[in-house]
């Protein structure tokens, strides 16, 4: 195929912390045919690192050190790999280190912007430290706040997808007593509004959404709480279905998690951190991915962490990556 009649999508891979697990679910992932069935990968990271977890994994492939997505072919058992020259040889797996902190960082902001420029499709990230990135100076909690930053988006959200159930966050990355004094109606229907755009982009004409409450019981008409349904939520949910949308709640978030897992919604809206993450890790940690909704690019990441513990060991799971991958396929422009 070539560059002009080839529909698949190129999709950047950023390596994550070199010192984590990323390198090896990058190398696994693309030693399998039905990824390059799919897409076109492009690595940005350490063409050194990349090799050294290839061995350990015994993934059996090349890599192709390149300069730019010029010299990308995208045949499976070369992986094309826009080296930065950032991590030494030998350097160590499965310890925190500022030098890992950087480099995930640098592999972000060019990703970014390959995507912006038009030679990538889409984003999906390897895992990295959040406390490495902070040793590194970027003071960011996570991949989504930094992208928001890398593209100038003032407002984003999580979205975790596992199998059965997916779920949009109004706050993340603060603590709860902080999440629940940010929850505001006018943020709760933006975020609903984001889920619901992303959801019809993906093919889902008439999404049904299930919007979490805050208290147990979803306050249970003023028992519970202060009146944060009353005040916080119910007007965001009126809005929106005064638009004519399939919106409900605020229902208690123990039985809305069930009743989407059995198909009753197609998105629940979850008011914080651990409401919604809790649920689709329970669900499938190995096959979930996280999507940042609301940025000008595409991107989709693994649902777990840098697995410190495990790294250099070659017995990561690739499924959450190969499952990323799917998800920014399904969710980037399309070609030809």
């Amino acid at each position: 195929m070539t560059e002009a009649t080839d529909s698949r999508p190129i999709v950047a891979i950023t390596m994550g912390d070199a010192s984590g697990i990323g390198p090896e679910i990058i190398m696994k992932a693309l030693a399998r045919a039905d990824v390059y069935a799919m897409c076109r990968p492009l690595v940005i990271g350490d063409a050194i690192r990349l090799r050294e977890a290839g061995a350990i994994a015994k993934a059996g492939l090349e890599v192709a050190a390149l300069l730019g997505p010029e010299g990308a072919r995208y045949g499976q058992g070369t992986v094309d790999c826009i080296d930065l020259g950032l991590i030494p040889a030998g350097h160590p797996f499965g310890q925190l280190s500022p030098l890992s902190g950087e480099a995930a960082y640098r592999y972000i902001e060019r990703a970014t912007r390959l995507v912006q420029a038009g030679a990538a499709d889409a984003i999906c990230t390897a895992p990295l430290s959040k406390e490495a990135l902070h040793a590194a100076g970027h003071k960011y909690p996570g991949h989504t706040e930094l992208l928001a930053h890398l593209t100038g988006t003032p407002e984003v959200s999580m979205m975790l997808v596992a199998p059965k159930l997916r779920v949009i966050h109004v706050t993340t990355h603060i603590g709860l007593i902080d999440a629940i004094r940010k929850i505001e109606p006018g943020l709760v229907e933006r975020v609903i509004a984001r889920g619901r755009d992303t959801l019809q982009k993906s093919g889902i004409a008439e999404p049904r959404i299930g919007v979490c409450g805050i208290n147990p019981h979803a306050g249970e008409n003023g028992l519970f709480g202060q009146g944060e349904e009353e005040e916080k939520i119910i007007p965001a949910v009126a809005a929106c279905r005064a638009k004519g949308w399939k919106v409900d709640g605020p229902l208690p978030a123990d039985t809305l998690f069930f009743r989407a897992a059995r198909g009753d919604f197609d998105l629940v809206v979850a008011m914080y951190h651990d409401q919604g993450h809790g649920p689709v890790k329970v669900m499938g940690l190995e096959a979930g991915v996280n999507i940042t909704i609301g940025l000008p690019v595409v991107r989709t990441s693994v649902d777990h962490g840098t697995a410190f513990d495990i790294a250099g060991k070659g017995i990561a799971d690739e499924g959450s990556l190969v499952e990323a991958l799917r998800q920014a396929v399904d969710l980037a422009p399309k070609r030809g």
